[in-house]
C-alpha cells in the first residue's frame, strides 16, 4: 500500500469534543451553534459526540447509549438533534420516546430497543463521563478544543465565536 498523500484518509484539522447530554435543555440550547459550526467548517472540523448524563436526569443514561446505537446505524447527529429538540417529551415518555424517534428518523427501531435492553453501549457512556470528569466537565454542554475547556452550561455567550477563533487557528497552522 502507498504512502503518498493522495491515498492517506484525511483527517480534520481540529477536532471539537462535545459534552452533551440529551435531556439536557442547555444542550437544545446549544444546537444552533453546533449546526452553525459544521455548515462553516465542514469536514475540516470534527465534532464529536461525548457523554455526560447528569444524575438530575433520570433518562439521560439510557439517551446516551442510544445515541450511541444511533452512531451505529449512521445517524448520530440527526438523531441527537432530534431528541434534544424535545426534551420535554424525553423528560415524559422516556425509553419509548427514545425509540420512538429512531423509527421516526428511519433507524432500525428494534434494534435500537434491543441495544437498551442489553446495553452494548454502556462502557462507551462510562468511559466518556469518566474522561470528562477527569477533565473538569461538571455540566453540559461543554466544548473541548485545542485543550481548552469552554463551559456553556452557564451561558452560551460567545462560545461558538471563541470556538470558531481556535478553529481558524488551527487550520491556518495546518497549512
Amino acid at each position: 500500500m502507498s504512502d503518498s498523500p493522495a491515498s492517506a484518509p484525511v483527517r480534520p484539522a481540529a477536532v471539537l469534543d462535545v459534552w452533551c447530554e440529551l435531556q439536557c435543555p442547555d444542550c437544545r440550547s446549544a444546537l444552533a451553534d453546533l449546526r452553525a459550526l459544521r455548515e462553516r467548517y465542514g469536514d475540516r472540523l470534527e465534532l464529536r459526540l461525548r457523554h455526560f448524563p447528569l444524575e438530575k436526569h433520570k433518562h439521560a443514561f439510557a439517551a446516551a447509549q442510544a445515541a450511541e446505537e444511533a452512531v451505529e446505524q449512521g445517524k448520530g447527529w440527526p438523531y441527537v438533534e432530534a431528541v434534544l429538540g424535545r426534551v420535554e417529551e424525553l423528560d415524559r415518555e422516556g425509553e419509548p420516546f427514545l425509540v420512538a424517534v429512531a423509527r421516526e428518523i428511519g433507524l432500525d427501531a428494534e434494534e435500537f430497543d434491543t441495544a437498551l435492553i442489553d446495553g452494548r453501549h454502556i462502557l462507551i457512556v462510562d468511559a466518556d463521563q469518566a474522561e470528562g470528569k477527569a477533565i473538569g466537565v461538571t455540566g453540559t454542554p461543554t466544548y473541548v478544543i485545542d485543550g481548552e475547556r469552554l463551559d456553556g452550561g452557564k451561558s452560551q455567550e460567545g462560545l461558538r465565536e471563541r470556538i470558531e477563533q481556535i478553529a481558524d487557528r488551527l487550520l491556518a497552522e495546518q497549512r
